[in-house]
């Protein structure tokens, strides 16, 4: 499905313009969809995330590939396989009271997501990543109700709870943040806004024991690090005892697995793990610091950032 914007040569000239008072999402729905709507922050969210993790499917675009998260890649030197955290095959889910597999790619795969659709059903995954990914962005359309045209972030408060069985790896996590900032980069979206959010997202969730932190005002401040394996940086103002013990997801269906996690013989405390996200919540993680390359050698971003870029992005968004 190919979606109509406005010629990118054009706002790819007035990227690095955005005014410091304008959200990094009211700008670019403007630029990319002409009027800023609440139907249109949502459908850039929307092209942006599902480009994030198919990769891209739409035109036209600037000529950044996305591998996407689903796709198999190298991040500085390790492999990073996330799709067995999508598709069943860990036991790497919360479903509020245990470790759970569950496939979020069995109502369509990524034919919804080439329709700009979340899946041909009811899901709860990309939609409350759109919610999210809005927050963090300023998107200033976003309703209060779940009926809203954009409807406020509805998910899981703890994005620590969410993640807290998949024993998630710097490597894993910065693979995937990666793919958003492609993602983002590949419509247009400037350098800076693209280091920004990286930058805050590493900030936010990166740091292993990090103390409670507000990401959604209405649900104050709750446990967010995502990054809690031997890799990960630890929190200047570290909490452990906050967090429970990390552990590797056990394997569902080995042939889904690809050879991650392990089997239920086994108990290790960290390792190689991916990301993903129970029904009825979000994610959002990892820095965008390093190269990027995926399997095939296909996409890179090298990325840096400065904190002034973070808490200019922070200043608009919470």
């Amino acid at each position: 499905m190919l979606f109509k914007f406005a010629t990118l040569a054009l706002v790819g000239s007035a990227l690095a313009q955005r005014p410091a008072n304008t959200s990094i999402c009211d700008y670019y729905t403007t630029a990319l969809l002409k009027e800023n709507t609440a139907a249109n922050q949502a459908t850039l969210l929307t092209l942006v995330v599902n480009t994030a993790v198919i990769g891209n499917y739409t035109m036209p675009n600037v000529g950044i590939k996305v591998p996407g998260i689903l796709a198999a890649g190298m991040y500085n030197g390790t492999m990073v396989n996330l799709l067995p955290y999508f598709d069943g095959g860990l036991a790497s889910s919360n479903n509020g009271t245990a470790a759970v597999a569950m496939n979020f790619l069995d109502d369509g795969g990524a034919v919804p997501l080439m329709m700009n659709m979340p899946a041909n059903g009811t899901t709860y995954l990309l939609t409350h990543l759109y919610q999210y990914f809005g927050v963090l962005l300023g998107c200033s359309m976003q309703g209060p109700s779940a009926t809203s045209a954009f409807p406020s972030y509805q998910g899981e408060a703890s994005q620590y709870s969410v993640h807290k069985y998949m024993d998630l790896s710097a490597a894993e996590v910065g693979y995937f943040i990666t793919q958003v900032g492609l993602a983002a980069a590949s419509f247009g979206v400037a350098t800076a806004d693209v280091t920004a959010v990286g930058m805050a997202l590493g900030s936010l969730f990166d740091y292993s024991c990090a103390p409670p932190t507000t990401v959604i005002k209405a649900q104050g401040p709750q446990l967010q690090a995502i990054c809690i394996d031997s890799t990960c940086p630890v929190s200047p103002n570290a909490t452990c005892a906050a967090y429970a013990a990390a552990m590797q997801p056990l394997v569902a269906n080995a042939s889904l697995a690809m050879g991650e996690g392990v089997n239920s013989t086994a108990s290790m405390m960290s390792g190689s793990a991916t990301a993903t996200m129970m029904s009825g919540s979000a994610t959002a993680t990892g820095t965008m610091m390093p190269s990027v390359t995926a399997a095939s050698g296909a996409g890179k971003l090298v990325v840096g950032g400065v904190m002034a870029a973070v808490a200019g992005l922070m200043a608009l968004v919470l």
